[in-house]
Parts: C-alpha cells; sequence; structure tokens
C-alpha cells in the first residue's frame, strides 16, 4: 500500500538561509541561473530558472547572491531538530524539502490537517527565532512522495498552507495537473518534460492514461518514472528494497574526535566502502541514514534521501551538513565523537548512465569522476584537485583548487556555484581562456609607464605592451576600471585599475596596474 506522508517545503529556502529581508529584491543564482528569490524580487518579475542578465533587466536593483548549498544546510537543521521532536522518523530530502510519515502524529494531534497546520506553524517559529526572517511554507499531506511533493508546492502559494488530499485520491488530485510539474519535482530531466510538451502531452491525467509498455518502449525508465509519476504513485521506483543490516558500515573511534573535518574524513572511507560493495551487486543508495555518536551518549540521526542514489561524495557532503548543523545548534554537540554509522536505508537496481545527444551529462563525465576517484586511491586524498567556485572580482580569484574528496563529483553545480557574492565591480563574460598572473609593462606614445591615478584619470593612452623581451603594438583598449577591496582590513586590503588591450596579433588581455606595477590577469583567444 502506498504511505500516507506529509512533506514541508520552504520554497526559495536559499534566500531565507541568506537571511534576506522579504522587502529586499534579491535573488540566489546557481550556474548563472534564478533558483530562489525574495517575495520581493517575485513580485517584480523575477523568474526561478532565469539568466541573470534577463533578472537584471526586469529589476535593475536586484542583489546578486551566489549560491552556497552548505550555508542552506546549516540553517536548515534547526527547523529540522524541530520537526524531529513532533515525528522522529523524518527523511531529509533537500534544504529547505523534507518528508514524514503522517500516520503517527496525525493520530497524536487529532487528524492530518491539525498535524499540517502545526507542522506550518512551527516551521515559520523556528525560521524567525534562528534567523530573524520569515519564509514561506507549504504542508502536504497524501499518498506517496510524488503527490504530497505536490500538495505542498501548492500549499506554498496558499494562504493558509496546508493542501489535504483524501486517503485515495492522489490520482484524482494529479490528474488536470500541468505536465510542467514534472520539472517541478527534480526527478524528470526537463527535456524529457518538454518533449512530453511538444508531443501534446498538456496535463499529467494524459501521461498517465497512456499504456505502461508503450512509455517503457518510447521514452525508457526515466518515461516510466514520469509515468509512475503522473498517476499519483509513490515516486519510489518498484525495484525499492530493504538492505540486509550486514550492509551498515560504522567506525567506532578508539579515542573521542573533537575535529570535524576528522569525522568527514572517516565519513569518506566509510562512504567509499559501502558504496562499493553496493555497486558489486548492482545497487545504488536512495536513502541513507547517517548515525553520529559522542562520548557523552548524545546521538544525532538523520534519513536523507535522493531519487538519483546517492554516490560517495554525495554521502560525504550530508554527513558533513549534519554534523555542522548539529555542531552549531546550543548544547547539540558538546563531546568527542565516538561513532559513525551509515545505514543504506532503502537501495535500488542501478540502472546505469547513458550518453546523451545533445548536453547533459554523458558517459565521459561519468568516466572522468571514476578516473578522479581512482587518482585520489592511488595518490592520496590531497593529491588529486578539483577545481571549485569561490567568488570574486578578478578571473584568477574565482575558483581554487579543492581535494576531489571534497567535492560531488555527479553534481556539476556543487562546483560551479560555491562563491558568496554578491561581487560588485567584478569582470562580466565571456570567461578568458587563460588565467594567470605575469609582471609586464604598458607605455604610452613617449615610452613611460602609463600610470592610473587616484580618481582613475590616466597620464597616457597605452601604446606599448611589453612582456619579458617581446614588445606588442596596442590597437585598441578600454578602461580604467577600479577595482578597492577589504580597505577595511588593513594588510588584506588591494586597490588596483583593470584594462582591456588587444594587440596587433589579435589576442585580447585583461591586466591591471596595482601600486605603479602592472601584470596580465588573463587573456582572451
Amino acid at each position: 500500500m502506498t504511505p500516507r506522508l506529509a512533506t514541508v517545503w520552504c520554497p526559495n529556502w536559499p534566500t531565507v538561509a541568506a537571511r534576506l529581508p522579504a522587502d529586499e529584491p534579491a535573488a540566489v543564482f546557481r550556474a548563472n541561473r534564478v533558483i530562489a528569490r525574495t517575495p520581493a524580487a517575485e513580485a517584480a518579475g523575477v523568474l526561478a530558472g532565469q539568466r541573470r542578465r534577463a533578472a537584471q533587466g526586469v529589476c535593475p536593483e536586484l542583489g546578486i547572491i551566489e549560491h552556497d548549498p552548505d550555508r542552506d544546510a546549516r540553517e536548515f537543521e534547526p527547523l529540522v531538530r524541530a520537526v524531529a521532536d513532533m515525528a522522529p522518523r523524518l527523511e531529509v530530502v533537500e534544504p529547505g524539502w523534507l518528508s514524514l510519515a503522517s500516520r503517527g502524529p496525525s493520530r497524536y494531534f487529532g487528524g492530518e490537517r491539525p498535524t499540517a497546520e502545526r507542522l506550518a506553524a512551527l516551521v515559520i517559529d523556528t525560521t524567525v527565532a534562528n534567523l530573524g526572517v520569515s519564509a514561506r511554507v507549504g504542508v502536504g499531506v497524501a499518498d506517496g512522495r510524488s503527490a504530497s511533493a505536490i500538495a505542498a508546492r501548492r500549499a506554498g502559494r496558499l494562504r493558509d498552507r496546508v493542501v489535504v488530499v483524501p486517503p485515495g485520491g492522489s490520482p484524482a488530485f494529479v490528474d488536470q495537473l500541468s505536465i510542467g510539474w514534472l520539472r517541478e519535482l527534480g526527478e524528470i530531466t526537463p527535456e524529457l518534460v518538454d518533449l512530453f510538451a511538444r508531443l501534446g502531452l498538456r496535463t499529467l491525467g494524459q501521461l498517465a492514461a497512456l499504456d505502461v509498455g508503450d512509455v517503457l518502449g518510447r521514452f525508457g525508465v526515466d518515461g516510466l518514472h514520469a509515468h509512475r509519476l503522473a498517476s499519483g504513485a509513490d515516486a519510489r521506483p518498484s525495484a525499492a528494497t530493504d538492505p540486509p543490516p550486514e550492509w551498515s558500515v560504522e567506525h567506532p573511534f578508539a579515542e573521542p574526535v573533537e575535529q570535524l573535518d576528522t569525522v568527514v574524513f572517516v565519513a569518506k572511507r566509510l562512504a567509499d566502502r559501502l558504496t562499493g560493495e553496493l555497486s558489486a551487486t548492482g545497487r545504488v543508495c536512495v536513502r541513507l541514514v547517517v548515525q553520529v555518536e559522542t562520548d557523552h551518549g548524545e546521538r544525532c540521526e538523520r534519513a536523507w534521501y535522493r531519487n538519483q542514489g546517492l554516490s560517495s561524495p554525495a554521502m560525504v557532503e550530508r554527513v558533513r551538513w549534519q554534523l555542522e548543523g548539529w555542531a552549531r545548534q546550543p548544547g547539540g554537540l558538546s563531546g568527542g565523537v565516538a561513532l559513525v554509522r551509515l545505514v543504506p536505508d532503502e537501495v535500488r537496481g542501478d540502472d546505469g548512465v547513458q550518453a546523451g545527444l545533445w548536453g547533459g551529462r554523458s558517459q565521459a563525465d561519468h568516466d572522468a569522476a571514476r578516473a578522479i576517484g581512482r587518482l585520489s586511491g592511488l595518490a592520496g586524498e590531497q593529491a588529486v584537485n578539483v577545481p571549485m567556485w569561490r567568488g570574486g572580482r578578478l578571473p584568477g580569484e574565482r575558483y581554487e583548487l579543492v581535494p576531489a574528496a571534497a567535492s560531488d563529483l555527479e553534481d556539476a553545480d556543487d562546483r560551479l556555484d560555491r562563491g558568496d557574492g554578491p561581487w560588485p565591480g567584478s569582470s562580466h563574460g565571456p570567461s578568458p581562456s587563460v588565467v594567470y598572473e605575469q609582471p609586464v609593462e604598458v607605455l604610452d606614445e613617449h615610452g613611460e609607464s602609463v600610470r592610473v591615478g587616484g580618481r582613475g584619470d590616466v597620464s597616457g593612452a597605452p601604446v606599448t605592451l611589453v612582456a619579458g623581451s617581446r614588445r606588442h603594438r596596442v590597437v585598441a583598449w578600454a578602461g580604467p576600471w577600479p577595482v578597492e577591496q577589504r580597505w577595511w582590513a588593513g594588510g588584506r586590503a588591494r586597490r588596483l585599475a583593470r584594462f582591456q588591450l588587444v594587440t596587433d596579433e589579435g589576442v585580447a588581455h585583461l591586466v591591471g596596474v596595482e601600486q605603479g606595477r602592472w601584470s596580465i590577469l588573463a587573456t582572451y583567444a
């Protein structure tokens, strides 16, 4: 039987985690697209999925906040702990989204609607108390994950913040909804949803009315999963099973560990071992329970769900989120960690990967991730690095190299958008092909070094670029664009001016002058 589930959904949670006031137009971006926006930005016409330039065109005063999933998870932990006091067995899908079985709480609190209303009020009160801002919330109760998730999203747009679908009414509830709701759940690729729309399938009911065999033959496993969601059935694949208890992995520490980085490092070893055992049997974990105990007897347990399956880096990331959130809570973590346990609570068959025809992740991407994992095992955890976005105004500041073990290689966005932001005054696209810092000289027509004053005035037009023993004639230039960073930080303060120069060889450079010294910051080739 399909279980009754309650889903708590906080739309635009990244803006709440960033403590952005509701009346301030601002948006959180990932991969240069809007993933969350404040009510003021929404009222101004900023849409989810909109590109940054289009969003700024609609709302010129829009504040730009870069996506930080660690911050979202840390700030979501107090809310999880508050809900766990009502229903200990819950699962976190992502920051801002959790679900729990509604049968037990509804019996205790007098029904499903009173329980949902109590959950909504609890989320709002906890968010205001911890973050100082109010969060929109929707609570949906229905049969199965997909229907309850849709109900929660619809509830987030209503004043009473609650939608309860009667038992057995999930198919009728989703029947007349737009096919675009499949994209909202995040389990079906946008390309497949667009294909359904181009084929004339406008509602979920029209997709559910198709023959299951025809859908499987035409669209494969992804199409079968979309058919299951459109039918109002449980979102878990039918092949999901309860794993045997011997698949659980744990590590007891001989001496309590107080450094969270050490615990995360051990969790990486456990995750590698667990995913290796599952892969050997052709399975993948979709629901992981992380249990952490201290030497004082304190215990923190969270269930993490991911329909696509949890890779080893994804497991480590969730362990880190859980530990950091626990450590930041008053009275949450008062002693050293004595035990870490990973329990695969739900597994399914690994369907493998298929190379995309246009864009998306390909087999080569998965092969590269496996190669990086193998190199890390051979050369050591700290020997293999991958680029991670951290943000900055200069091209050389935007990315940093981090150990591959600390990055989710299955999620490219995890490495593309991790900056704090916003970065007013930064140089915009297109991105340079080469980023480095090489000392050069920029001379005017008299052979004197070009100087830039405190007000941005230039002593003369750049005429010659001297790089080592080679001299290049400047055929076009633009600038200066001054930058003054951390002027309040004493020794960390930095003040420079940037120029764009095009030489007679047809090569464009981004150059900067700082304290009278010129250098090439990036090259566009």
